[in-house]
């Protein structure tokens, strides 16, 4: 039998924090505010579905499979090894209890970590049911829904990432065998990066240059088995493995992937949307590219809708946190006063949280927006089968990770998807960041729950388009869009009324009554201020480029400055949509409403004044407004959010055990969370090392083992 670890003493466990206690804290921080914690929640989230979660929530915590205890201190083989266990004992769940793809995301989302199945759960199984025909729905998809085959999709390489035309693994057809020949031809045609490859899926979709009689037709997508389904070994001439450690996400097995001239059929291309005819040779071209552009749109669709929620996390732990934690007196403060200042009273503090708070409401109805934009656009397309007008077909470019070009019958929601997914993942990464060093020395803690987490979304400022390069392909949009104005061309959408309003009025400017109080009035001064501000830096960049021939390369910079004006401007829209809303009046009542409305002018006007150079030089504010914004309305607004502030992110509703932080806990029990972590939890504190230079003795006693828990089925 292992050694165990010795106990922990009694007089330790008996210790409390020095008062005041943090639950103490946080129940008077909760009483400041009379705002509706519930009420809000359902608005944001839904009342079934809350219902729902707390259900699933149960499950999950009540099973051994899931257990968090040791998420902080296992190395990577011991992670993924759990985390396998869990993606299985998930899918277990799922069919025994019958649930919906919903119930299983819900799922997936209070677990909070990427187990290796869930590039199988979507990019493979949506990529076959997408681009796949009838007959490979029954010859792949029915399999991969039943789980008798494990997928993943297979687009990244070595040397090619967002450049998706210019991949190297090429797909040969042979007319005499009528089937393709699969090769990687160089070490950077190595597929890499690919979730769900490196030790767990049997079967890829790899995406690869189609090539018929030495002329290439661009990257189409194959199915390939990779793996014998009984021995899970590599198939012969096919090299796989898992790309080793990484930042974060390491529950997930990325994987690189290699072909040696392997022969697949000719069924295996997914030709939904074109194919070889196997008696020509001929090329079928798709009749349009439309629906498949529509499906990288909805990936990108989802990171804005999950970015508020993403940012949230972050926020209520640094809030909850601050409320708890004090340090060092003010020194204005009366000698009467005698404990230290708590944290969340620095102005330096609610000048990053609260404005971050204020973010976390903009991103979640922006995201909620992006999504019906996706869904009203998408059900357009199913009403014409994906063909396109002769007059919106001139068609657009293909943009980066993208095969095909598309038409300008998506175009406002193929740039909006880009700049959004562009911001908003910024926003949230960035923000994630700021929460941890607002929680000072504790926040470098893995127990703080903000530096893994951080660490595991980050990638998506890269994936799905990075988020730099993205910028491109609003401002390519901006720029066309601003040629049609000029060319007195009907105006067909919010960008082209913007774009007009500003032409009428460009000599005269503006000065926006941003500064007024009232959400009707002020707010709608504050969309239009960002209008103007975003269609002044159109007209300068097209300025540049169609008049002075400026090189593309040479605008870049300008163009990223245009889509995040762009894209601030569709946040602060949408954030003062849905407060001037009906719905939102019934629904969180006269208290409420006035909280967000705070919310909104906070973000807006921080907003404005990170921007106030734009804001001036385009005419849409004076100086003596963007002084007032920054010297008195951000202050004033900041100390009307600071009683709410517990509050309000209670009312994103995260249950402890999705937090997983000694920081972020409800209750305030921050300092005995903490401790009980370190010294109960710890496998390096079973260890007993021989501390002296000349011994060769490392460990004296190592009953590290008794702390952990090996993940069963």
């Amino acid at each position: 039998m292992a050694p165990q670890p010795a106990a922990v003493p009694s007089w330790v466990k008996r210790l409390k924090p020095s008062s005041p206690q943090g639950t103490d804290l946080l129940k008077d921080e909760r009483a400041k505010s009379d705002l509706n914690t519930t009420r809000l929640a359902h608005f944001l989230h839904g009342r079934e579905q809350l219902k729902r979660r707390d259900e699933m929530l149960e499950v999950l915590e009540n099973d051994a499979v899931f257990d968090k205890s040791q998420n902080y201190f296992s190395g990577r083989i011991d992670r993924f090894e759990a985390s396998l266990a869990k993606g299985k004992r998930l899918h277990q769940i799922a069919k025994q209890k019958e649930w919906t793809m919903e119930d299983f995301h819900i799922a997936n989302d209070l677990l909070s970590e990427s187990t290796p199945y869930r590039l199988h759960d979507s990019m493979f199984i949506v990529t076959l049911r997408d681009q796949g025909t009838p007959e490979q729905h029954d010859l792949y998809l029915s399999k991969a829904q039943r789980n008798e085959i494990i997928g993943c999709y297979a687009q990244t390489e070595l040397g090619h990432g967002s450049n998706v035309r210019g991949l190297e693994t090429v797909a040969v057809w042979d007319q005499s065998t009528k089937s393709f020949t699969l090769h990687s031809p160089y070490i950077t045609a190595a597929k890499w990066w690919i979730g769900s490859l490196g030790r767990l899926a049997n079967y890829a979709v790899v995406m690869a240059q189609l090539i018929i009689d030495k002329k290439p037709y661009g990257p189409h997508p194959f199915v390939v088995q990779i793996r014998d389904l009984k021995t899970h070994q590599p198939l012969d001439n096919i090299h796989i493995g898992d790309i080793g450690p990484k930042f974060g996400f390491n529950t997930m097995d990325n994987g690189y992937l290699l072909f040696n001239r392997v022969r697949i059929p000719h069924v295996a291309m997914l030709a939904k949307f074109s194919s070889v005819d196997p008696q020509s040779s001929k090329y079928i071209r798709p009749a349009s590219p439309s629906l498949v552009y529509g499906t990288l749109t909805f990936v990108r669709s989802n990171i804005v809708r999950e970015a508020g929620s993403t940012l949230a996390r972050g926020v209520t732990i640094a809030v909850r946190y601050c409320a708890v934690r004090r340090q060092f007196k003010d020194r204005d403060a009366p000698a009467s006063q005698g404990t230290e200042t708590q944290v969340l009273d620095y102005k330096m503090v609610q000048i990053r949280l609260l404005t971050l708070l204020a973010a976390t409401f903009a991103l979640h109805f922006t995201g909620k927006g992006m999504m019906a934009l996706y869904s009203a656009n998408q059900a357009k397309m199913q009403q014409t089968g994906g063909k396109v007008k002769p007059e919106e077909g001139a068609g657009r470019g293909a943009g980066p990770e993208e095969t095909h070009s598309g038409s300008d019958l998506l175009a406002d929601l193929h740039a909006t998807s880009c700049g959004l997914k562009s911001l908003a993942s910024s926003i949230a990464a960035e923000g994630l960041e700021v929460c941890r060093r607002a929680c000072g020395g504790h926040g470098y803690s893995s127990f703080s729950g903000i530096g893994p987490y951080y660490a595991d979304y980050l990638p998506t400022t890269t994936w799905e388009g990075d988020n730099y390069m993205l910028t491109q392909q609003v401002a390519r949009y901006l720029l066309k869009s601003a040629r049609s104005v000029l060319a007195h061309e009907p105006v067909h959408n919010d960008t082209t009324r913007v774009l007009g309003h500003f032409l009428e009025r460009q000599d005269m400017g503006a000065a926006f009554d941003v500064l007024h109080e009232s959400l009707h009035e002020g707010g709608a001064a504050l969309v239009e201020a960002f209008a103007w501000r975003t269609s002044f830096l159109t007209f300068e960049a097209l300025k540049r480029r169609d008049e002075q021939k400026m090189p593309w390369n040479e605008l870049l910079v300008d163009f990223y400055r245009l889509s995040k004006a762009h894209s601030q401007y569709l946040i602060i829209k949408s954030f003062h949509e849905t407060l001037t809303s009906y719905e939102t009046r019934q629904s969180l009542g006269t208290t409420g409403l006035g909280i967000l409305t705070d919310l909104f002018r906070l973000f807006a006007l921080h907003t404005l004044e990170s921007e106030a150079s734009e804001f001036f030089t385009s005419s849409a504010l004076t100086v003596r407004q963007i002084q007032l914004a920054r010297t008195q309305h951000v202050p004033q607004l900041l100390a009307k959010v600071r009683p709410h502030a517990l509050r309000l992110v209670d009312s994103w509703d995260f249950p402890d055990w999705q937090l997983d932080s000694s920081l972020g806990r409800y209750d305030g029990k921050v300092y005995e969370d903490m401790f009980e972590r370190a010294s109960e939890r710890n496998p390096l504190n079973g260890v007993t090392v021989d501390p002296y230079p000349e011994s060769p003795v490392l460990f004296k006693e190592d009953s590290s083992g008794g702390f952990k828990k090996r993940a069963k089925l």
